[in-house]
Order: C-alpha cells, then sequence, then structure tokens
C-alpha cells in the first residue's frame, strides 16, 4: 500500500475511535442523568421530605429502606408521600404500609394522592393520618386478585403435554395447563379471601372505621376523589400545598419549611413507570403462579 493509502486508514480509524468513545461517554451520562436524583440538590436543615411512590408496586424493598432512612434522618421533620400506583403485590404494599406507620408514629406524614392510588396503592395510604386527593384522583379498589394463565389449549394443539409428579392433590393447584380443580379453587379462594380481610381490617384500622363498613364500600370498584371524600376514605380535597398547612395546623410545623425531594429511581424502573413498560412488567409478573395482587384493572371492572 502507499503512503497516502496508510495515512488515510490512520485518519479513519481515529475517526472511528472518536465516535466510539463519545458514543459511550453519551450513554454513560444519560444513565447518570437518569439515574440521578431530580428534585434538585438536598436541603441543609429542618425541611419536609416529598417522597413518591409510582408504578406498580412490588416487593418494597427500596421503598422501605428509603422511609426508614427518613424515620432516621433528624433534618426530615415531615413527610408528604406522594402515590401514583394502580397496587401491586399484596406483600410488598403491606410492607410499604407498615414503614410507613411506623414514621408516623415518629414524625409527621401526610399522604397525597395523585392521579391513582388504588388496591395496594391506597392500603399504603391509609397508614398515613392524613390522606389528601384531587377530586378526580383514582382510588380505593379495595381487594385482592389471584390468577393464573391456563395454556392447556395451546399446548393440546401443539402436542404437548406435561405430567406432574406431586406429593399430594393440591401442590400441582394453580397449573399452568389444567384448570383448577374445586378442592383447588376451595383453596385458592381461601387465601384469597384471607388476604382480602387482613386488607379490610388495615384500612379499617387506618381510617377508624368499622370493619363492616369497609366491607361494604369493598367490593373491588375504584372511587374518584371527592366521592371517596364522602365515604370517609380521605380527609381532604387538594394537594401538597393542603399536605403542608395540614402539617403545620394539626402537628406544629414551623411554617414555610422547605420541601425536598430526592427520586433514586434508577433507569430501569423509570421506564417500567410508563405506561408500556407498566405492561409489560405486569405480563412478566402475571406469569407467576405464586403471587397475589391489589391491582385496580379499570378493564375487568363492569359495574
Amino acid at each position: 500500500m502507499t503512503i497516502d493509502t496508510l495515512i488515510d486508514r490512520r485518519l479513519l480509524k481515529r475517526r472511528l475511535n472518536f465516535w466510539r468513545v463519545l458514543a459511550v461517554l453519551a450513554v454513560v451520562v444519560a444513565l447518570v442523568m437518569a439515574a440521578r436524583p431530580m428534585g434538585g440538590g438536598r436541603v441543609v436543615g429542618d425541611h419536609v421530605e416529598r417522597y413518591r411512590i409510582t408504578g406498580l408496586i412490588n416487593d418494597g424493598h427500596e421503598q422501605i429502606a428509603d422511609l426508614a432512612r427518613m424515620q432516621a434522618d433528624s433534618s426530615v421533620v415531615g413527610v408528604i408521600l406522594h402515590l401514583d400506583t394502580p397496587g401491586g403485590e399484596v406483600s410488598g404494599g403491606e410492607g410499604i404500609h407498615d414503614a410507613v406507620a411506623q414514621l408516623a408514629a415518629k414524625k409527621p406524614v401526610v399522604a397525597v394522592m395523585d392521579g391513582t392510588a388504588a388496591s395496594a396503592g391506597y392500603m399504603i395510604a391509609v397508614a398515613a393520618p392524613h390522606i389528601v386527593a384531587r377530586e378526580s384522583t383514582l382510588t380505593g379498589s379495595i381487594g385482592v386478585l389471584l390468577e393464573t394463565p391456563n395454556f392447556g389449549g395451546l399446548l393440546e394443539k401443539l402436542g404437548i403435554t406435561n405430567e406432574p409428579l406431586v406429593s399430594g392433590p393440591l401442590k400441582n393447584q394453580p397449573s399452568l395447563d389444567k384448570p383448577l380443580s374445586p378442592e383447588g379453587r376451595a383453596v385458592m379462594q381461601g387465601i384469597v379471601d384471607d388476604l382480602y380481610g387482613q386488607f379490610v381490617d388495615l384500612v379499617a384500622a387506618g381510617r377508624h372505621m368499622d370493619a363492616a363498613r369497609v366491607r361494604e364500600l369493598a367490593d373491588g370498584r375504584a372511587y374518584t376523589g371527592r366521592q371517596a371524600l364522602k365515604l370517609g376514605l380521605v380527609d381532604q380535597i387538594g394537594g401538597e400545598h393542603e399536605a403542608q398547612r395540614w402539617m403545620e395546623t394539626s402537628k406544629g410545623l414551623a411554617r414555610g419549611l422547605p420541601v425536598a425531594e430526592t427520586d433514586k429511581r434508577d433507569l430501569w424502573l423509570r421506564i417500567t413507570n410508563r405506561p408500556a413498560g407498566m405492561l409489560v412488567t405486569w405480563l412478566f409478573n402475571a406469569l407467576r403462579v405464586d403471587g397475589a395482587w391489589s391491582l385496580w384493572q379499570p378493564l375487568s371492572q363492569r359495574d
């Protein structure tokens, strides 16, 4: 090869390396920007913490840890808990509910419902001593869902059979390729009924309502914020401003304290909190046969 060809190749290689390095840096910057806190810098000194729980609720480990941190942080003198979630795993909702209740026993806490705070989202809200909702907020949907897909018909068409070996007749209930047996259905319904009773008890305790009254309202339907206020499921119509005023007038918080927000959600959580990502996450989790959900399902409402 000639000298000119070698020089051209070297220049081309340098350009390629430059663009490769630039692309890698762009990806790194994008990931850092997506994962960094979104509420600006931290506030030094006493402040009210704004904390958001959004999207589908899973195991709740991250939220429980964050709530424990707020409880231990002496500079956090109050918490405004923003909820925008259709619900999720019952166990995750229960864990976050308990963490909120522990925090509320130490510091003023207000739950602010944004667009949706239903099912397990409402379970979390009732742990706060005061709930604020918009008139158009969708909330309630008190109930439990336990389901599993049945691929038996599809597998039969594909010529695929399954021969399970089980230690007892209820070990493979539910099954991915067979309908529930009468005994299996009775057992699964018993689980749902017990979880539903636990949910009702949490609402009754948090809202200071009779359990029988809660059951009248807990048929799975969702309510608007205005309806929920009339039924005693929320305390006030408004938003963050009203929440902070309540803490000042009812809990003696100093007026005009700054509100700081730490949003530590990583890139994956941000993606899954978008509608398409939420659908993918729900489909992924729906294939599991061992999870009970408290999830608002608007497409299944028929009343």
